[in-house]
């Protein structure tokens, strides 16, 4: 079990280091595979980008949620829904394997979202969440009937 948590704990900093230290990252994955979506492929507004998210340490590791107001800590721990992606991608199939990383995936999408509708104020941005958790929540159950069916 300590062996399980540990790979589990590499795979998921391996996967936060390399997005956080990867700009224009989505643009590299999808060479070959057709033009990713403007909204992927593009690197973040200046406006995403602190100070803090700019310096070496955010890029070495996510921030600690120490002394950090609640709604920013909610985020940060929606990451932990994530925690099983890793593992999930370790199934022999390529389409199980990826359905099965989705759903921890949409899980955190999911808990970020619903940071948002506790301690968010924008009208928009809570309306916005409120739709990533349904289509979240049904493509989940989508997934989970595939991947009963290919059991089978």
């Amino acid at each position: 079990m300590k062996q399980e948590t540990f790979v589990r704990a590499i795979l998921l900093s391996t996967a936060i280091i390399a997005l956080l230290t990867a700009p224009g990252y989505a643009q590299d994955t999808h060479a070959g595979h057709g033009a990713a979506p403007a909204a992927s492929s593009a690197e973040l507004p200046a406006i995403c980008k602190s100070e803090a998210a700019n310096s070496a340490q955010a890029h070495a590791m996510p921030p600690s949620p120490d002394g950090l107001d609640e709604g920013r800590k909610a985020l940060i721990e929606s990451m932990a829904a994530m925690n099983e992606m890793g593992m999930a991608m370790m199934a022999p199939d390529i389409d199980v394997a990826f359905v099965c990383g989705m759903i921890p995936h949409h899980k955190g999408a999911i808990a970020m979202a619903k940071a948002e509708l506790d301690h968010g104020d924008d009208p928009w941005a809570k309306e916005l969440a409120q739709k990533v958790i349904a289509a979240q929540e049904q493509e989940i159950a989508e997934m989970l009937e595939w991947l009963e069916a290919q059991a089978k």
